[in-house]
């Protein structure tokens, strides 16, 4: 399952977490997001214990939108040790995540 990211808490889930991070930047009014979002939640199950996986509003928690400069959603961010490793914008298929994901696993 998909956890819900916020300003307060990315940092203790997200930047201090010992296993890979997954974070979906969306917003309720993004087509595209509705989208990724059921995949991002599949993702989540599949790797639990594995690697985090949640999603950020990017209307609720503007401070990690800016922080990350996210100027289209749905983008989802791949963070490893803290630091972003890899970025998609867009919606694609379940496959493509799971292929950014993998390597860092």
């Amino acid at each position: 399952m998909a956890l819900e990211f916020t300003d307060a808490n990315f940092e203790e889930l997200v930047l201090k977490s010992d296993v890979p991070v997954i974070v979906d930047l969306w917003a309720v009014w993004c087509g595209p997001c509705r989208m990724v979002g059921p995949i991002v939640e599949e993702i989540g199950i599949e790797y639990e214990g594995q690697a985090i996986v949640g999603k950020l509003d990017v209307d609720n928690n503007p401070e990690i939108a800016r922080r990350y400069s996210i100027r289209n959603i749905p983008t989802i961010l791949f963070f490893k040790n803290g630091e972003v490793v890899d970025k998609q914008v867009g919606a694609v298929p379940k496959q493509v995540l799971v292929g950014k994901l993998e390597p860092l696993l």
